[in-house]
């Protein structure tokens, strides 16, 4: 969600429930016989349950799909299931209920997995989960979704990162399918592919033993053009004949000036006959990288996604769209009392015990074994002339390696008070802190120049207020499998934290401090584990 939040549609400008089943009536009569819900978000029309039953009714119509946000689904689920539902998309980017609220703009995470679990309860198999991967945000998440589908019938998407109006792409926010094949093998190397259907959009794997499936949409690096047979219509009644192209052609003025199913035919007819093999306007950005490419159509409520082909139709499917969003909520505090004074705390793991509304109270340390360092008689990272160099691990074995780092920031008694009721002007300090810090570790081979780079398998980071000192307490856990420790990631992770928080405060305060930044524990490696005493 833009932080400006999004424009809405004129009500009269949007598609009425008659001209949507209209002209899904016209679509199935030609062949279609897959229609997806999808948005925006689909669930927020009142009368959508009445939507999917009336389309029930159409003759030829085999599936009924809706793509959601999951936030309404757990309480309409079993009213959409009656009137004919078929199919269900549910769009989750993060497991971390922190990143989830940093990402749309609001609350609401538990409803979401609630929304899920319904889902499998009421027989829907495979549920698919939407996750689109981002650099720097959610791509830490990629072995943490796939676990979800050992269990569960789930089939988790994992789609490239994609250029839309207003998203501010950036190429180098795009993780490639190839990228995260090759990431999720180093845990499962058993994967296995799946095969597909000519027209299909996924490329679907599975791990075998595992319930479910993960599947990637690979749009940016092997776009499917040629076999993409999907067909859409906007919102406000613009048939799009592909999601990234700039043409549309108004349907619902055609319908609203009185239009015969005839002409409405040949208007269909003549722009599914313009559509290009590939959407050029990728190969740009890949070279180039721009902000953005001209932006499609409105973001407001119901978009009809029909899938299937027919010749007339040159192999097409539509989708019958209609979008909305949710007002903007701040990004409010879990608060818990200890001693006399209102504590907060947050954590960017999820506990799985622990009630999914809340961010899990302040853990413990990964328990080390205690003892010194073994020290070494020269610097590692220079060469036998003095130079800097990089150290060779690559005769090293895989060791699990897991660091702690601390840090802590002297507020003062000001800024300490603003960040204890949650009342800076530039928002949550602690969330962006946490944040913040969870992305310092994932690039600190980038910050460091000879580090490593190492594939995280978790990250954790924990703020808590110390109102005894005016302080903001900082630990940072990270953990990964390889031939080279994570202690660096976990220090990075600390102090980048804690410069977060002081940029937050130095509006109110430049008497803050920064220190204590130290390792805490490390295990795994052949020097020995290292536990601060």
């Amino acid at each position: 969600m833009p932080e400006e939040g999004v424009p809405l549609t004129p009500k009269a400008n949007l598609l009425t429930t008659e001209e949507i089943l209209t002209l899904a009536r016209l679509f199935v009569k030609e062949g279609i016989d897959k229609i997806r819900l999808t948005g925006g978000e689909p669930l927020i029309r009142p009368d959508v349950v009445d939507i999917v039953a009336r389309l029930h009714q159409l003759e030829g119509l085999r599936t009924i799909s809706i793509t959601t946000n999951g936030i309404n689904l757990a309480r309409l689920l079993p009213q959409l299931q009656k009137a004919g539902l078929s199919a269900i998309n549910i769009s989750l980017d993060t497991l971390v209920p922190a990143k989830f609220e940093f990402i749309v703009r609001r609350k609401g995470f538990h409803k979401v997995m609630e929304g899920i679990h319904k889902a499998i309860e009421l027989g829907y198999s495979p549920v698919k989960v939407n996750c689109v991967v981002m650099r720097g945000l959610n791509e830490d998440e990629l072995l943490d979704f796939v676990a979800l589908t050992e269990g569960l019938p789930l089939d988790v998407r994992f789609i490239e990162y994609m250029p839309f109006d207003g998203n501010r792409w950036n190429f180098k926010k795009m993780v490639s399918y190839k990228e995260m094949l090759d990431t999720l093998r180093q845990q499962w190397p058993e994967l296995e592919k799946l095969p597909e259907e000519e027209s299909s959009t996924a490329k679907a794997f599975k791990i075998p033993g595992f319930r479910g499936q993960l599947s990637f949409i690979t749009s940016m690096s092997e776009h499917f053009c040629g076999t993409c047979n999907r067909l859409r219509i906007t919102a406000d009644g613009n048939l799009k004949v592909c999601l990234f192209g700039n043409s549309e052609v108004s349907l619902r003025d055609h319908l609203r000036a009185g239009a015969s199913e005839e002409e409405l035919l040949r208007v269909i007819g003549a722009a599914v006959g313009r559509k290009k093999r590939q959407h050029a306007e990728f190969l740009l950005l890949l070279q180039d990288s721009p902000p953005a490419i001209p932006s499609i159509s409105s973001q407001d409520p119901f978009r009809v996604q029909g899938i299937r082909h027919r010749v007339s139709f040159s192999n097409q499917k539509v989708t019958l769209w209609e979008g909305g969003w949710f007002p903007q909520t701040p990004l409010l505090a879990q608060w818990q009392l200890r001693s006399s004074c209102p504590q907060r705390h947050y954590s960017s793991h999820l506990d799985s015990d622990a009630n999914p509304k809340c961010l899990s109270a302040v853990a413990q340390a990964p328990a080390a074994p205690s003892g010194p360092l073994p020290t070494a008689d020269q610097l590692t990272h220079v060469d036998m002339e003095g130079r800097a160099a990089m150290v060779d691990v690559g005769g090293k074995p895989d060791t699990e390696r897991v660091a702690v780092a601390s840090a802590v920031v002297l507020l003062g008694p000001v800024a300490f008070k603003l960040v204890q009721e949650n009342q800076l002007k530039k928002g949550d300090a602690l969330v962006v802190a946490q944040l913040a810090g969870i992305q310092a570790a994932k690039l600190t081979s980038q910050l460091i120049p000879l580090c490593h780079h190492v594939a995280l398998s978790h990250v954790q980071v924990w703020l808590e207020l110390d109102a005894t000192r005016h302080a903001v307490g900082i630990r940072a856990s990270c953990r990964a499998r390889g031939p080279t420790g994570v202690e660096m990631e976990a220090l990075t992770a600390a102090a980048v934290a804690a410069l977060t928080v002081y940029d937050m405060c130095k509006a109110v305060s430049r008497d803050i401090v920064l220190g204590e930044i130290k390792l805490l524990s490390k295990t795994g490696g052949q020097r020995g584990d290292f536990q601060r005493t």
